[in-house]
């Protein structure tokens, strides 16, 4: 029984490694860790600045964000960072960067700081790569 059990587990591990996909964001980090991360890795920053109450930043992150090929492309191109503007560090994010709607996708040069490209509103998943790639063709880092 404990075979089974221990057979099971190695299963669904494995099947749930396989399946992660999509854009892998920062957990746990503070904004000047985001930067330092980004600059070692010459990288922009792509952050997603939502509230948890807003239905269009629950649809990107259902509907968006765990597509592969964007997953693909974002994280091998930007340090990725999922910020609650309400929260934490999030309300002077906002504040700096100014946040007028959620969510607002924003990608930051680390270097300066600066909003390199910014869409607000939600964004299938063919708009947010062109936007994506419009950003790290304006990289000058």
């Amino acid at each position: 029984m404990m075979k089974v059990l221990a057979t099971c587990i190695l299963f669904i591990a494995t099947v749930s490694l396989s399946n992660a996909q999509g854009i892998t964001f920062e957990h746990d980090k503070s904004w000047n860790d985001i930067v330092q991360k980004a600059k070692a890795e010459n990288k922009l920053i792509f952050m997603d600045a939502y509230t948890v109450w807003c239905g269009p930043c629950k649809a990107l992150q259902a509907r968006v964000f765990p597509d592969k090929e964007l997953g693909e492309y974002f994280n091998a191109n930007f340090i990725n960072a999922k910020i609650d503007m309400e929260r934490g560090e999030g309300p002077a994010l906002a504040s700096k960067f100014r946040v007028r709607a959620y969510p607002t996708l924003f990608f930051i040069d680390p270097n300066t700081q600066k909003v390199v490209v910014q869409a607000m509103g939600y964004r299938q998943i063919e708009d947010l790569m062109q936007i994506g790639k419009q950003a790290a063709a304006k990289k000058s880092i």
